[in-house]
């Protein structure tokens, strides 16, 4: 895989951006010492080769609806490719799945879901394992208390 060629003033424009999506070009190309149509120019290269790949809105849902996230430890009882995109296209297509994952180790996949209530939780299961019959257990862990939220990842 190639990576990008982005230099240092690249690097302070992205590390900007992912503290504060809404910055404007004007206080961006302050914050990194540009011009606004030379920082407008980069910021739209960076846009176009897919290196910011999106800007989003982080609601707080707890303000909103009951809420209870979910971790899932999912593992197949066989491990061809087509088992696996079969349970990856499930994950994806469910809009309470926030992130989904096949990683090393004791277990395929792990998932993490937004739900309302552990009945939810419960019917959330049922369907996956119905309509997934490679699956051989799902472990539910219940998140009793978020210390992090998911952030962007540091640069270097």
């Amino acid at each position: 895989m190639a990576f990008a060629n982005i230099d240092a003033v690249d690097r302070k424009i992205l590390d900007a951006l992912r503290r504060e999506g809404r910055i404007t070009n004007a206080r961006l190309a302050e914050v990194v010492g540009l011009s606004p149509s030379a920082c407008l120019m980069r910021h739209k290269r960076l846009e176009r080769e897919g290196i910011v790949s999106g800007y989003h809105a982080e609601l707080n849902l707890d303000q909103l609806r009951p809420t209870i996230r979910v971790l899932l430890e999912i593992t197949l009882s066989r491990h061809s490719p087509e088992d696996f995109r079969t349970l990856e296209t499930l994950l994806c297509a469910d809009p309470r799945v926030t992130e989904a994952a096949e990683i090393s180790g004791r277990i395929d996949y792990y998932a993490t879901l937004c739900l309302h209530d552990t009945a939810e939780l419960r019917d959330f299961i049922d369907t996956l394992t119905t309509r997934a019959p490679v699956i051989e257990s799902v472990a539910s862990h219940v998140v009793l208390h978020l210390a992090k939220r998911s952030g962007a990842p540091p640069l270097e």
